[in-house]
């Protein structure tokens, strides 16, 4: 995959919710920071390695989301990695809305896939 269409192919596959089709887009080795730094899921803030525990960061976010949608203001690509300011406008299953920026950084791999996802938020 080329590294510009990257971004908005992880998002509109989560926006899709495609998991397959998401975890398709990773190395098997894979790192997802999201977000980077220690959280509620992630307390040593280490993310998850590797596509199963991708697998499982996704069925957890998606598990209290309804549907999610998103708007990319800018993005730049240098190297092998696209830096990605967005905004994603996500509902719950709740019924509440939540508005979240956030700076998404990925690098490609030479296979052309995602060897990272980290997001800023």
């Amino acid at each position: 995959m080329n590294l510009e269409d990257m971004p908005q192919a992880s998002l509109n596959a989560v926006k899709a919710k495609d998991r397959a089709g998401w975890l398709a887009l990773f190395e098997d080795d894979a790192l997802v920071q999201d977000p980077v730094g220690p959280c509620e899921w992630d307390p040593e803030g280490v993310g998850q390695q590797g596509k199963e525990a991708i697998g499982r960061f996704y069925d957890m976010f998606m598990g209290f989301q309804d549907s999610l949608d998103y708007e990319i203001h800018h993005q730049v690509v240098r190297g092998n990695e696209a830096a990605v300011a967005l905004t994603l406008h996500i509902m719950m299953k709740d019924g509440t809305k939540q508005e979240s920026r956030a700076i998404n950084i990925y690098k490609a791999s030479e296979n052309g896939k995602i060897a990272s996802l980290r997001s800023f938020w």
